[in-house]
């Protein structure tokens, strides 16, 4: 494909046989768009398998899918005509592949949805309909397959015409066209069909021409998923590059941005392109990555936007809409994995609002989960902030998938903010306390007796520090002036969980949750806690608080902290001599009056 002419992503969607992949496959043939000799060399293999040969081998390509007869994978194909090339992506439409639809229709401008003439409408043929609303493909054109079945008969078009029209306008898609095709035939693919006189629309290769290119993209709100950051050092080169692909938006060396949900500050230094000249800019649709005139901590997930223009929200809770695929139903007080531009975060349903029959979006009432192929409208919850557009704003960054057991269970768009709520985790405190059978000794007879009040001390920072050092030096400390403390390794609470605490943000939320639930026991039973973690941020310290409630918590950074708003009791620089940093800890607690000094 040529770099230089324009482009388009098409999706071609439908239920499972008919006909989506000979469509393409008539495409690719009748526009002189496959590799020399390819036709005949999957005629030969038909001819060799004693099978008919169909033009949807021609896309078909892996062994399995021909035998099952099925698509299963998201293909992606290319042709071109005198305007510009194409990239088509041919979603599944067996309704066990609609995951994969969902992968391939994100990318695509514009869609072709194919209906049999002869089987008519069918479930798939609605579901699919409602996806293509729910991710925001505007420009629909439904061809009505298999004509040649169907005798070419035009009242058959009409009435399938006029039933999904009808279906469509109550997801506010109004389709460009209707076509009658034939795409074994070939009739009104490329070439206009003498066999329907009583048809004066478009071919479909003449629809697919007529498509608007969306350059509207660039003309929205900055919006940029921060992928990773990048750390250059070789011969002097100490640049800290921000990569990542531009959603939507334009920006330029010299704008100020603001990185969401961490609120931190910089401005565009220069723009980095793999095999590209010098730039200054950058707009949507291109992967690219940006050094700052200000080095800020930041870590992948983050959203960058410009600070001129609209900001996204920033919230913990949210109204969506969700078209569910698990296997297992949506359910409440279970915890998802939440994948929203480049971030990842624990997510839990807390209401289900309304659940639609996608057949016929019929409202089924008083239905309090989603089971597979609902569509429903619900409050989800996330462990985190996350920042997010409405749907109906930006549409690039108001949609989500929620993955349940590593694979993708559900597809969503963000309607409306709802932080105005109070959390799954204050709701869950209350109701422990409420439920907490308090001890007959009081919180000031312990400490009457330990030399010392209840304390949860927190180490933070960045890995490498010497935090644990630090920490298991003050318990020793204390232990030997016969206070009671404990020290608890990280590596203590995250046994046990799927993988890598430093990398998986559902582990480090749960260890997180399970580190402050274990604070509130032991500092209700009057020791001082010890406990590492590196790179807390805002939302980490303050989950810990609130799990520890009603005791307090006292909190150190050492060698530098992640924190935006909150601002730590104490910070310690990174110190090589321990015996010092833990005299300084030991001053401080006594200054808090945490360890109790009495004289006679």
């Amino acid at each position: 494909m040529s770099m230089d002419r324009e482009r388009m992503n098409i999706v071609i969607a439908g239920h499972v046989d008919h006909g989506k992949s000979t469509v393409i496959g008539r495409l690719l043939s009748d526009t002189g768009s496959l590799p020399r000799g390819k036709l005949e060399q999957v005629k030969a293999m038909c001819e060799k398998n004693a099978k008919p040969f169909e033009y949807a081998f021609l896309l078909d390509a892996l062994k399995d899918e021909q035998n099952q007869g099925i698509t299963i994978d998201a293909a992606r194909c290319f042709f071109k005509t005198r305007k510009r090339d194409y990239i088509v992506i041919d979603a599944p439409g067996h309704v066990e592949f609609l995951k994969n639809m969902i992968t391939g229709a994100a990318r695509a401008e514009a869609a072709l949805l194919v209906i049999d003439a002869k089987e008519g409408i069918l479930e798939n043929s609605k579901r699919h309909g409602y996806l293509l609303s729910m991710i925001g493909v505007e420009q629909v054109s439904v061809l009505v397959n298999k004509m040649d079945l169907a005798g070419y008969d035009e009242n058959i078009f009409l009435s399938i015409k006029s039933e999904y029209e009808k279906f469509l306008r109550h997801l506010n898609i109004r389709p460009i066209s209707f076509i009658p095709v034939s795409a074994r035939e070939s009739e009104n693919i490329v070439t206009r069909s003498d066999k329907m006189p009583w048809y004066q629309g478009t071919t479909v290769l003449e629809q697919l021409d007529s498509f608007g290119k969306s350059g509207e993209r660039s003309s929205l709100p900055f919006r940029f998923p921060v992928q990773d950051i990048y750390k250059f050092t070789e011969a002097g080169d100490d640049r800290r590059i921000v990569a990542g692909t531009v959603e939507t938006g334009r920006i330029r060396c010299g704008e100020e941005v603001i990185f969401l949900p961490s609120r931190k500050r910089s401005v565009i230094q220069s723009v980095e392109m793999f095999n590209s000249d010098l730039r200054d800019s950058a707009e949507a649709g291109e992967a690219v990555g940006f050094t700052l005139m200000t080095q800020v901590y930041i870590k992948p997930g983050e959203l960058m936007v410009k600070v001129s223009e609209p900001l996204p929200v920033v919230s913990f809770r949210f109204k969506a809409n969700i078209f569910w695929m698990g296997k297992a139903p949506l359910i409440k007080r279970k915890k998802y994995k939440l994948k929203i531009g480049s971030n990842r975060v624990s997510v839990e349903l807390v209401q289900v609002l309304n659940v639609l029959d996608a057949s016929d979006l019929t409202s089924i009432k008083n239905k309090q989960q989603a089971d597979r192929y609902d569509v429903a409208e619900c409050v989800f919850e996330t462990a985190k902030p996350v920042a997010f557009d409405k749907a109906g704003e930006i549409r690039e960054s108001g949609r989500f998938v929620l993955v349940d057991n590593y694979e993708i269970a559900g597809a969503g768009i963000i309607l409306e903010d709802r932080a105005d709520q109070d959390s799954i985790l204050k709701e869950h405190v209350l109701q422990r306390e409420s439920l907490w059978e308090k001890s007959s000794i009081t919180h000031e007879e312990r400490a009457a007796v330990y030399r010392h009040k209840a304390k949860f001390v927190v180490f933070t920072g960045p890995q490498d520090v010497g935090k644990q050092k630090i920490a298991r030096a003050l318990e020793r400390k204390l232990f030997e002036q016969g206070h009671k403390v404990y020290y608890l390794g990280i590596a203590n609470i995250v046994h046990g969980l799927d993988s890598d605490l430093a990398n998986e943000a559902c582990d480090r939320e749960e260890a997180v949750r399970r580190l402050g639930e274990l604070a509130r026991i032991l500092t209700d039973s009057g020791q001082i806690f010890i406990a590492t973690i590196s790179d807390a941020d805002d939302y980490d310290i303050n989950a810990l608080k609130t799990l520890n409630a009603p005791n307090d918590i006292f909190t150190i950074g050492v060698g530098g902290n992640n924190f935006d708003r909150f601002k730590p009791d104490a910070d310690l620089e990174r110190m090589d001599d321990t015996n010092a940093a833990v005299e300084k800890v030991c001053r401080l607690l006594k200054e808090k009056e945490v360890l109790l000094e009495y004289h006679l």
